[in-house]
């Protein structure tokens, strides 16, 4: 099983919108590849909640059944048309593969 952990912070501008709203988008674009591709076991795009730590604006953390799957979503062509977007309003990316 691989887990595919990501961490953004955003810009408080890009793309004609607030911070805000750019993390609320990026969030439904994520959401929607949930169901991708086989062998997604877990996808949950994460946002702070009020009152607990954190350090970033969104997270993704994702279970891939093997390297394939995570390879298959990575490709998929409606997750690669939402990295333009991502890539423009961010403002740092973290992620981190593990295979357990």
């Amino acid at each position: 099983m691989i887990r595919h952990i990501v961490f953004w912070t955003f810009k408080d501008q890009a793309e004609g919108a607030s911070r805000a709203d750019n993390i609320v988008r990026a969030k439904a674009l994520l959401d929607a590849c949930a169901g991708l591709v086989p062998g997604i076991l877990r996808f949950d795009v994460i946002t702070p909640q009020p009152g607990r730590e954190c350090t970033e604006d969104l997270a993704l953390y994702s279970e891939f059944t093997d390297q394939a799957a995570l390879d298959a979503y990575q490709n998929h062509p409606q997750h690669v048309a939402l990295k333009p977007f991502i890539g423009t309003a961010r403002l740092t990316r973290q992620c981190m593969d593990v295979e357990v």
